[in-house]
């Protein structure tokens, strides 16, 4: 049984912890678009080049669609570009949304996510408007790559956190499901529980998960 000890604030990841993710689809829907190298500017567990530009804000959505269109060549629409970016994105299980409805009961919760405001303001809204919530009545705090400027696994975003919501490391549990934040938050005393993205985090509503 996983268990932790004096934990207060649960920190959330997005993709592949709540969000459920098609790359493979993304993929596919930009090579439609003529931009047959987009395996190698994008991975799992983190994006490279404009794509990381883009999640730490340093480029606008008008700038991400500039630069998609220099790469494939064509003329392509804000909506095109749009579409095949978002469809990176599935759902959020109805369960899930459940789930952090009433954790919220005994938890301070946060949602630290590498992510861009194409995903956050088109396409997350509509899932946490299942449970008749948006994403900031949900968590007490969201926390965005795009918005701080800085991206996981680099420790400052994890401190940032940490000093932003004036909690100690050791009363936090981080749930994502990418190794290398894992680790990084280890580092920093930050408890921790590597996510399948396949399992539907249940245990965090068994009482016997908390000491």
């Amino acid at each position: 049984m996983k268990q932790f000890s004096n934990i207060t604030t649960l920190i959330f990841d997005m993709g592949g912890v709540l969000v459920n993710l098609d790359l493979n689809r993304c993929i596919l829907n930009f090579k439609k678009l003529g931009l047959e190298n987009f395996e190698q500017l994008m991975g799992h567990f983190g994006q490279k080049g404009f794509f990381l530009e883009f999640e730490k804000g340093k480029i606008s959505i008008e700038q991400f669609r500039n630069e998609i269109r220099k790469l494939t060549k064509q003329s392509l629409t804000d909506a095109q570009i749009d579409h095949a970016w978002s469809s990176f994105l599935l759902d959020i299980p109805y369960q899930k949304l459940e789930m952090l409805l009433e954790l919220k009961k005994s938890f301070r919760l946060l949602l630290l996510s590498n992510t861009n405001p194409l995903h956050i303001e088109f396409t997350v809204p509509i899932e946490f408007a299942k449970v008749g919530k948006s994403i900031s009545e949900i968590f007490d705090k969201c926390y965005f790559s795009y918005e701080m400027g800085m991206a996981k696994p680099d420790a400052e975003i994890f401190e940032a956190v940490l000093t932003d919501a004036g909690i100690s490391a050791n009363e936090c549990l981080f749930l994502d499901d990418g190794p290398k934040n894992i680790d990084q938050a280890n580092k920093l005393g930050i408890q921790t529980y590597l996510v399948d993205p396949s399992e539907d985090l249940s245990f965090l509503l068994n009482s016997g998960t908390w000491n």
